[in-house]
């Protein structure tokens, strides 16, 4: 009988986990963290700067309702939406939640300080204080993912993936020089996060500032901007973040 209770009250434990398991993964926006690199500056919209004399290089996590405002144009067309950057056709789930494609920052670069400052945005990388890499996504890498969904190369779903890749030619961050007097921004494009990341650091791993009679870089400079998110689980008491 002792044995018999004893299973019971075991079953019942491992009900308990398997439903607490089976809550979906909660992960709040992307905000600036408390905590900077020097000659860093945070503005109220989330921006974070690095300011070297008349050089600014800025970065700012996006949302997928900001960029849905972005397109508006595209992400009005529900299912034959050509937004590139969220699943702007995709139903919000019970909980009020929406699967994330990519995760997504604008970068800028304001240069009045060099005669001209390289900064290619394939040295930019994510590192998770858990120890996760995340590397930025150049624009073939993009079609090769967009490309699946061309199916047969016809008709409406091979005009969205055309769309799409004009879109991103147009709005990812060039990589291109910088001239003195110029501004330069876009997108640059990571995987989603995984749903236990709740830190991030965006590092520049070379943006270069100083060229020789070859054109190749005598100085340059490497930062790193950081991030954090809350996260935790969707419960039927609401959300409840991890600790």
């Amino acid at each position: 009988m002792g044995c018999v209770g004893l299973l019971a009250g075991a079953a019942g434990v491992l009900a308990v986990l398997l439903q607490a398991c089976s809550y979906p993964h909660y992960a709040g926006p992307l905000r600036p963290a408390p905590s900077q690199q020097a000659q860093m500056e945070v503005a109220d919209d989330g921006t974070v700067t690095f300011v070297q004399d008349r050089l600014e290089v800025s970065v700012r996590p996006m949302t997928d309702e900001e960029l849905d405002r972005r397109f508006v144009t595209q992400t009005a067309s529900g299912t034959s939406a050509a937004n590139p950057y969220t699943f702007a056709d995709t139903k919000a789930d019970q909980f009020g939640q929406r699967p994330q494609r990519f995760t997504v920052f604008l970068l800028r670069v304001k240069n009045y300080a060099y005669p001209k400052v390289r900064l290619d945005p394939s040295r930019i990388v994510l590192r998770t204080s858990n120890g996760r890499e995340y590397w930025s996504l150049n624009l073939e890498q993009l079609d090769a993912y967009f490309r699946a969904y061309a199916i047969g190369f016809r008709g409406n779903e091979y005009n969205r993936y055309r769309a799409y890749m004009d879109i991103l030619a147009r709005t990812m961050f060039p990589a291109e020089d910088v001239f003195s007097g110029q501004e330069t921004s876009g997108f640059i494009v990571f995987p989603v996060l995984h749903p236990d990341v709740e830190a991030v650091t965006l590092e520049v791993l070379a943006a270069h500032l100083r060229f020789d009679y070859r054109n190749e870089p005598v100085e340059s400079a490497r930062f790193a901007y950081a991030f954090v998110r809350d996260i935790g689980q969707r419960t039927p008491r609401g959300v409840e973040l991890a600790r």
